[in-house]
């Protein structure tokens, strides 16, 4: 196993540095170069966390993009999911050349660019399972793998010096929902043949045995349809098509009527259903404002939420504020995902109000409703004795699961005909690979840059922000005193300003925040008021929007909510 250990330059050689995704959850991104030939996988994003207020999204830092003297040839997606091409609208502006992906992987982007005024002037290119482009000297094969979302890929990049193989997200479904299943034959083809470079999904290198089939949670959620007498809500992931499916034909089964709620578990149904992935039974499919119309004891409702998300449907389904769904005594709600680290809290304060509606909340603590969409550990080592690399590089996951992987392979290759290297590396971390030798050659500008507002703003870090904010627009703290006992407000909110200039009606502006703060928690439920998050968010929008469009300013705005 080795570590950040520089180690000889040579050339020509293969260059392959990850730009994100080693040492987070998210953000996955991995630059492979030969000569002047550049190839980008993936273009993903991580959410914020909570102590980054206004930031939006978090993606890679570009800097190695710019300083190159040339764009990059291509852009291979593998997948679908957000933290792999969620930031494709910022990247392209370093690619002059083709998007390759699965037709699906593309729609999901396209849609993405659209919102960003890029998809008319991006050729975007659909591509297969065994299919193969040629990007300079490269050849980039395309292998089918199961995960979470259909139409995910691995890849086989093949260049003067060897061959490179980058496993995407993957787990060895052995009896997937759609039929197409993991090409293992392929993957032992190539490694028969000799695999230079593995860079291998370590996300869940610490589950042992093996992640289970798509159809592990038809069995509880049959059990679930046949027990709940009122409304069935099902929480999942936007991209979670399969679990879709599945929910589809329970429902004709059961005698239920589907609805879809929120913007995104709308968007991505329809693309499913519009490229085949998802076929939902006909006079099953109703709109989710068509729900009030149906007896509760007839509806599923599948929704966006599953992470606590303040303003998400499921969030405003527990707080009785959506438009068209609610719950009460008799209804059931599931989660089906897994709770990403950090959102525990947030997604407790949701289940608490789901609570206090009389609904029986379902996690995959209690019954078997989700599957992970990465391999566990046996599907770990399968994953090494197929491919057999002269070097492997864990890649996706925080450091303890990328050096666990590596004693693994360490273990598994020692003694083997295929003797292998594992290297753990980070972002930033220069890879060079002359055919002779290989290791970690150098440092390449690395980091996170965030994201606020729906364009492409960007700024370099939490520490930057907070300095340009505060330089150029002040700083605004309204403090709002509530009763912790009553949800009440008390006393009238204060307005602390620092470093805002608003002259000459500064009087009147501040008079129309404090009005504008009242009008929100007046509008705020006495229930919602306990929620500190969701009352700061609400402050937080709307004082942002206030003094936008009076005084052309961006405040930093920290909202305080005191319990008293």
């Amino acid at each position: 196993m080795t570590l950040a250990v520089p180690c000889e330059t040579r050339t020509p050689a293969l260059e392959i540095v990850p730009l994100g995704g080693l040492g987070e959850f998210g953000m996955n991104m991995m630059a492979v170069s030969w000569g002047d030939t550049l190839i980008l996988i993936d273009a993903g994003v991580m959410f914020p966390d909570p102590e980054l207020p206004g930031v939006d999204l978090v993606i890679p830092d570009l800097a190695y993009l710019e300083q190159r003297p040339v764009k990059a040839a291509a852009l291979v997606l593998t997948h679908g999911h957000e933290d792999h091409m969620g930031a494709i609208a910022h990247v392209m502006r370093y690619v002059d050349g083709p998007v390759y992906g699965s037709p699906l992987t593309l729609a999901l982007a396209r849609s993405k660019l659209e919102r960003h005024g890029l998809g008319a002037d991006i050729r975007l290119v659909p591509v297969g399972p065994r299919s193969r482009v040629s990007v300079g000297e490269v050849e980039i094969e395309f292998l089918r793998v199961t995960h979470s979302i259909p139409d995910a890929l691995a890849l086989a990049i093949k260049t003067p010096v060897g061959t490179v193989v980058h496993t995407g997200d993957f787990k060895i479904d052995q009896t997937p929902l759609d039929g197409q299943h993991f090409d293992i034959h392929r993957f032992a083809e190539l490694g028969a043949q000799g695999v230079l470079v593995l860079l291998g999904d370590s996300t869940n290198i610490e589950r042992p045995g093996f992640s289970g089939s798509e159809y592990d949670v038809v069995a509880a959620f049959e059990e679930l349809f046949a027990s709940t007498r009122g409304k069935l809500v099902v929480t999942a992931f936007a991209t979670s098509i399969y679990r879709m499916q599945i929910l589809a034909n329970l429902a004709e089964e059961f005698g239920r009527k589907l609805a879809f709620v929120g913007r995104g578990m709308i968007e991505h149904a329809q693309v499913a259903q519009d490229l085949g992935h998802l076929q939902v039974p006909p006079g099953v499919l109703i709109r989710e404002a068509d729900v009030r119309g149906y007896p509760a004891r007839q509806v599923l409702c599948v929704t966006t939420g599953s992470q606590g998300e303040p303003m998400a449907a499921l969030s405003r389904i527990a707080l009785a504020t959506h438009r068209h769904v609610g719950v009460e005594h008799g209804d059931r709600v599931v989660f089906s995902a897994r709770a990403i680290p950090g959102n525990e809290r947030a997604i407790d304060r949701v289940v608490n109000h789901l609570a206090r509606r009389g609904a029986d909340v379902v996690t995959d603590a209690s019954r078997h409703v989700h599957v992970s969409g990465h391999g566990s550990e046996e599907e770990l080592k399968l994953m090494l004795s197929l491919v057999r690399p002269r070097y492997f590089v864990p890649i996706h996951g925080e450091f303890r699961q990328r050096s666990r992987y590596a004693r693994l392979a360490d273990r598994l290759s020692s003694g083997a005909s295929w003797p292998s290297t594992a290297i753990i590396a980070e972002n930033g971390d220069l890879l060079r690979f002359d055919g002779t030798t290989g290791g970690i050659a150098g440092r390449v500008p690395t980091g996170r840059v965030l994201i606020d507002g729906p364009g492409l703003g960007e700024v370099a870090d939490e520490v930057l922000r907070d300095r340009r904010h505060l330089a150029e627009d002040g700083l605004i703290v309204p403090v709002i005193a509530i009763n912790k006992q009553t949800g009440l407000v008390e006393g009238r909110p204060d307005i602390i300003t620092r470093g805002l200039v608003l002259e000459p009606n500064a009087d009147e502006l501040m008079a129309e925040a404090a009005r504008i703060i009242s009008e929100v928690l007046a509008e705020t439920s006495v229930e919602e008021r306990t929620d500190r998050g969701l009352v700061s968010e609400k402050i937080r929008v709307e004082l942002r929007r206030c003094f936008k469009k009076r005084a052309g300013r961006r405040p930093l705005i920290l909202p305080v909510i005191m319990e008293i």
